[in-house]
């Protein structure tokens, strides 16, 4: 996958229903940038749900097949790309992401994750606790890689999608 487009991607981070894949949604329609989700395009190539994936191969197994996602978007430019949200648990998902990408880490308190993905049944690691002190403690553990990957932090408790985007757009597009 090329591009024309000489912009630096950005790339959305953070835990599941932090809102990522509702913000690229805008960032494609607002701005021109063409979207990619990790979690689609492992869909597509595996020819298989997430769900299915971890049942089969485990948490490594679908983790390298994030990885070969990631690394195939690196020479690419203009897009928006939605990452799973333990995709920066690898160092060379992070190194990739840099490569190309502003890496922006968008935020929520563990009781709005909840509410927004409470009765989804497409998030493996959620399944069979969904509750609040197991995604506190879950997001705690994930804490220092998300903060050490990102450029930028973005918080999306109460927000309109328009106002997180315009943040990002902000911070990404500057100079």
């Amino acid at each position: 996958m090329k591009t024309q487009d000489n912009r630096r991607n950005i790339a959305l981070i953070g835990f599941m229903g932090a809102g990522k894949t509702t913000v690229s949604a805008w960032l494609r329609d607002n701005m021109g940038l063409t979207e990619v989700d990790t979690d689609a395009m492992i869909v597509e190539r595996e020819g298989m749900a997430i769900k299915d994936i971890f049942a089969t191969r485990g948490e490594a197994g679908f983790r390298d097949c994030e990885s070969a996602a990631i690394a195939a978007l690196k020479d690419c430019r203009g897009l928006v790309i939605s990452c799973g949200g333990g995709a920066v648990l690898r160092e060379e998902n992070v190194r990739s992401l840099k490569e190309s990408s502003v890496i922006v880490l968008l935020t929520a308190k563990p009781e709005t994750i909840l509410d927004r993905v409470r009765n989804s049944d497409e998030r493996p690691i959620l399944n069979g606790h969904m509750d609040v002190d197991f995604i506190r403690c879950l997001m705690q553990k994930r804490r220092a890689a998300y903060e050490a990957a990102a450029d930028v932090t973005v918080p999306t408790d109460g927000r309109s999608v328009e106002e997180i985007a315009k943040e990002i757009c902000a911070f990404a597009f500057q100079g």
